[in-house]
């Protein structure tokens, strides 16, 4: 009852079902977050060691000890706090809820020691989101004569037009982009949910990634963003540039890749866009998705609020002259 046998057997069952290189990357991150505090806290990798305690103690650990960012080389002292989120607390959680009972459906271990160990309570708070002005900045910000920063300007419109993932969006092959019908297609193998889904894209976008991909000649790949030298580029290189470019358009809010898909998409319903094309456009299998990735801003609800409101056929009615004398 070996853990690290237990996880490779884990592994291999996730591996057959088909998960995504991204998912089996993340099951080996949040194992080996959980055999670290199991060796620091001198307990024998093994299944019969484990109970309930054992994760609570782990929770309390992440909670109170583990700094945030440790290992990230793109963060800022001032950023790296103690304790996680309760959201990346609960994320590696699941991984071990999920490895316990697949391998208990199995019938490879008799008991699910995480049974019954519950999720750290995360308050969701209103997620602020960028305007229109501020997206604007933002896409003034790289400077466009260098070959890095049209890249980062070209891939800014992909993400905000397209409202894909960046994980998706940087691994784009010339062979992805239909340049007749103005689309670009997701591949199963690169997306999140493994299904592949296709992209209508404004004709200005296509225009910047057609100039890309000329620029992109003296590279010998497929995929079109890329690195100075010829690499494709990371995400967290270009969520750091992302970072920068913040600062220069003077915008005070926490930006990052994802932020400019959830931005897009409030925009599309905030325009008046049909929830269940957006939700084929993110993506997503589930309408909750949806509804959990948009944020409608204050401004929106209180247009709505102002056009819907019950109180405006009742104060009509009360507003009438009053008949009080024969």
């Amino acid at each position: 009852m070996d853990l690290d046998d237990l996880f490779k057997v884990f592994l291999s069952i996730k591996t057959a079902e088909g998960r995504a290189k991204s998912t089996i990357q993340q099951y080996k991150d949040n194992y080996k977050y959980f055999t670290a505090f199991l060796e620091k806290q001198n307990i024998e990798k093994s299944l019969n060691e484990l109970n309930r305690t054992i994760f609570r103690k782990y929770i309390t650990y992440m909670r109170e000890e583990v700094t945030k960012f440790e290992d990230h080389k793109y963060k800022t002292e001032t950023q790296r706090t103690k304790g996680l989120s309760p959201l990346t607390i609960n994320t590696r959680l699941k991984t071990l809820r999920v490895m316990f009972q697949c391998l208990f459906e199995e019938e490879i271990i008799s008991f699910n020691p995480i049974l019954g160990v519950k999720n750290v309570p995360n308050p969701q708070e209103n997620i602020e989101i960028l305007t229109i002005e501020e997206l604007r900045s933002l896409l003034k910000s790289p400077n466009k004569s260098t070959y890095a920063g049209f890249r980062d300007h070209t891939l800014m419109h992909v993400l905000i037009d397209g409202m894909s993932r960046i994980s998706e969006s940087i691994k784009l092959k010339e062979s992805d982009f239909d340049f007749k019908h103005n689309t670009a297609t997701i591949r199963a193998s690169v997306a999140k949910n493994r299904k592949s889904r296709t992209l209508p894209l404004k004709p200005l976008t296509m225009r910047l990634v057609r100039k890309l991909i000329d620029t992109n000649s003296d590279f010998s790949t497929e995929y079109v963003f890329l690195t100075n030298y010829g690499e494709p580029i990371s995400r967290d290189h270009f969520r750091k540039r992302l970072y920068e470019y913040a600062d220069q358009a003077k915008i005070k809010k926490k930006v990052h890749p994802h932020l400019l898909r959830h931005s897009a998409a409030t925009a599309f319903l905030e325009d008046g866009g049909d929830i269940r094309h957006l939700q084929m456009l993110l993506g997503h299998s589930d309408l909750r998705m949806v509804v959990r990735y948009t944020h409608l801003s204050n401004k929106a609800l209180q247009n709505q609020h102002a056009k819907h409101s019950a109180i405006n056929k009742v104060a009509n009615k009360l507003s009438r002259p009053r008949k009080t004398k024969l």
